[in-house]
């Protein structure tokens, strides 16, 4: 058994490509997640998300948790 769930796991280089153009449009974002990595101020903290997924929310998660 694989440890993703999802629809179409050939989709999955798509979806990067169009995460990395998001990244591209939010250059501010990507100025935090390289400021914060080091420090990781999140880590102790718990996220939830209540809404659709699309490649800019992908962007602010992978920030989040990186």
């Amino acid at each position: 058994m694989s440890d993703y769930k999802v629809k179409d796991i050939n989709l999955a280089e798509f979806g990067r490509q169009e995460i990395l153009l998001a990244q591209d449009e939010m250059p501010s974002l990507m100025q935090l997640r390289e400021r914060y990595r080091s420090e990781q101020p999140l880590k102790r903290g718990k996220n939830c998300w209540m809404y659709s997924y699309d490649h800019s929310n992908c962007c602010l998660v992978e920030t989040l948790i990186d």
